[in-house]
């Protein structure tokens, strides 16, 4: 038990994966979605628009965007997609430490001081 305490890799992979989690913390408003400009008459780029797509419990969605919502909208879509790159993180982080945890066991098995 003693040496996976004092384990370098660990302890590195653990304070990354501390860093990750306050930042999900820090994230604001989320939503996930792409937003893209429409247009009526796609040939002549007349009567544009905005629309919000996106996927929840595997069913698609789609919504109309009012021009003066877009910027908020976008910082949303961003928060939603540091969150994502955040979890990824952390979940490869934690397969690194709990494989890390089983193989300095066995060795303290296998080699008792």
């Amino acid at each position: 038990m003693q040496v996976r305490m004092q384990d370098k890799k660990i302890a590195t992979w653990q304070k990354q994966l501390d860093e990750a989690k306050a930042a999900i913390h820090q994230l604001g408003p989320m939503r996930p979605g792409t937003l893209s400009q429409q247009f009526k008459r796609p040939g002549q780029k007349n009567g544009p628009y905005w629309q919000l797509s996106y996927t929840f419990r595997q069913r698609s969605y789609g919504r109309y965007i009012r021009p003066d919502e877009t910027a908020e909208l976008t910082e949303m879509i961003a928060n939603f997609k540091r969150f994502k790159s955040l979890i990824d993180l952390c979940i490869e982080l934690s397969i690194q430490i709990a494989d890390r945890n089983l193989l300095l066991r066995r060795q303290a098995l296998d080699n008792p001081a």
